[in-house]
């Protein structure tokens, strides 16, 4: 499996790479299929922040499946621990999925159904802050690509990135909102072929967006 450590805000030391590459055999014990393993480590410059000033973000790359973790803490071994093991949670999930699949069997609880085929994500390119909210969205983007800047002084940041929806059912989105562990996945809705967002609302309740043009509802 290739094991890809970058830095955002932070430089990233030998010894932080070595644990990470001593700890991924739990991945590879879970999903030997695993094909790349992609660990962003972040620095929160903010001293008001300093209970998470270190977040790990792992993301596991699996034939067409993405799983995803992240967690933050004080420093970034302990976020890095409480990443892998959401991850880990997430894997064997998605692993006892496909044994049921296998034998027939189907989970009535809607965010086990489905498999999603979602784009491997790539690794993120850091663009130099220019302070114009119009250059986040100004730029062209290739899949999994993102830019991020600050509005002038303030401590607002907005972030753009490129993600590519296949067309998928609900029962599927759902289940790949879980996977990536976000409250919110968005996609196509193949049934309708609108853009659509499904999130979390409370317990096992979700909601759905379907966006469309007055010119369109109008034709249907």
């Amino acid at each position: 499996m290739e094991i890809v450590v970058t830095g955002r805000h932070t430089q990233i030391k030998q010894r932080f790479r070595d644990v990470v590459e001593s700890k991924m055999n739990r991945v590879t014990a879970i999903a030997p299929d695993a094909q790349r393993a992609q660990i962003v480590l972040t620095h929160e410059g903010n001293p008001r922040q300093a209970d998470t000033a270190k977040r790990v973000e792992i993301t596991v790359i699996a034939g067409r499946t993405v799983v995803r973790a992240e967690a933050s803490s004080t420093d970034e071994f302990s976020a890095l621990d409480m990443a892998l093991d959401k991850l880990t949670l997430r894997l064997r999930r998605t692993r006892d999925r496909r044994k049921d699949h296998r034998r027939g069997y189907t989970n009535p609880v809607p965010v086990d159904l489905g498999v999603a085929a979602p784009e491997p994500e790539v690794e993120e390119a850091e663009e130099e802050p220019n302070n114009s909210p119009a250059a986040a969205v100004a730029s062209d983007l290739g899949p999994g690509e993102s830019v991020e800047v600050q509005v002038g002084d303030t401590p607002i940041v907005i972030r753009r990135k490129l993600h590519i929806a296949e067309p998928m059912s609900i029962d599927e989105a759902l289940y790949e909102m879980e996977l990536i562990g976000h409250d919110f996945f968005l996609f196509v809705n193949k049934e309708t072929g609108r853009p659509s967002v499904v999130y979390h609302r409370h317990g096992w309740s979700y909601g759905v967006f379907e966006i469309d043009t007055p010119e369109n509802v109008k034709k249907d």
